[in-house]
């Protein structure tokens, strides 16, 4: 058994009910996320024999998802299956009857018959009320119109992998100041990294997600605002973007791509980062858009690390809240 998951599996643990922000973790519980999915990304390759395999052995997770999704739905669906635990699919974004259902009721129905639910929903709001319903209800979020938590652990992950230590680094982030745009500013305040996001005036991240990200951050890291993008991307180790029209937004479409085109990511963008900086995106990208193909194809691109890296975090954050009274 590996050292990594040997001390996680016998420390004493503090215990954490959900995962709805980056901010429900403190430094210490992120970056032990990072350290766990690392291992639990090294020890795939053993199958059965890994040593997490039955982690979660007698224990549900149900997936309610309001919004399609493919990396977000298939990875978590896997993670739970990886752990030993058994999933439950109980809606469909094409069902009207599938969005989250407000009922304070429904959390506590839930929670006597799973011990985790994972949910991809529009408002942050309705997903706090849903957890505050359930008092022994673990909630995950898998992306809200505000935050995008579990794309944090995958993004650090890969930038973890690609830049080694992360303490001191800048990442440029170039486009809407929407959820991944959050969940990266606070993750990346925790961990010691700088953020240069670069927005038009009308679309910058919420003051109030600034004010967050500088309370907690740590090692002198810094958030900047900008509307430049070749400002915010000069001696950037990590150019991230992001689509510019997010589900829900498709009315503005026309009118987004206008705004934002100084904001596409291209070769020349890309030549005003540090040598050798990486490219980021959470995807799906719409090519021509917020990135070039050329870009989104060079080797620069770690977009695919990503998206595979959704697998390795969530496997760690369901181990983080659910192994405790698992009995690890």
């Amino acid at each position: 058994m590996s050292s990594v998951v040997e001390s996680f599996m016998t420390q004493a643990l503090t215990h954490r009910k959900d995962y709805l922000s980056v901010l429900d973790f403190d430094a210490a519980d992120f970056e032990r996320c990072l350290q766990l999915a690392a291992q639990l990304k090294a020890d795939r390759a053993l199958g059965r024999l890994a040593p997490t395999a039955d982690a979660l052995n007698g224990r549900h997770v149900a997936l309610l998802f309001d919004k399609p999704s493919l990396r977000t739905r298939t990875t978590f669906e896997i993670a739970i299956r990886e752990l030993g635990g058994h999933g439950r699919r109980r809606c469909s974004p094409t069902s009207r009857s599938a969005r989250v259902n407000r009922s304070p009721t429904s959390p506590r129905n839930l929670e006597r018959w799973v011990d985790a639910v994972v949910i991809r929903t529009f408002s942050q709001h309705v997903l706090k009320e849903f957890a505050a319903s359930a008092p022994r209800l673990h909630v995950v979020n898998a992306l809200t119109d505000e935050e995008h938590p579990c794309q944090a652990i995958a993004d650090f992950l890969t930038l973890q992998e690609h830049l080694g230590h992360l303490r001191g680094r800048t990442i440029a982030y170039v486009g809407d100041g929407n959820n991944v745009a959050t969940s990266l500013a606070h993750a990346a305040s925790m961990l010691g990294v700088h953020v240069h996001i670069a927005s038009p005036e009308a679309y910058q991240l919420p003051h109030m997600v600034v004010q967050q990200a500088t309370s907690v951050a740590r090692h002198g890291a810094r958030l900047r605002l900008f509307t430049d993008a070749a400002d915010a991307v000069a001696g950037a180790d990590a150019v991230y973007t992001d689509t510019w029209t997010s589900m829900g937004q498709e009315r503005e479409a026309e009118v987004r791509r206008r705004i934002f085109a100084p904001c596409q990511v291209n070769d020349e963008l890309m030549s005003l980062a540090k040598p050798g900086a990486r490219f980021m995106h959470c995807l799906p990208a719409h090519r021509g858009e917020e990135v070039t193909s050329e870009v989104f194809e060079s080797e620069a691109s770690v977009v695919f690390d990503q998206a595979e890296n959704r697998l390795h975090g969530q496997k760690a954050l369901l181990l983080m809240l659910l192994a405790p009274s698992a009995g690890l």
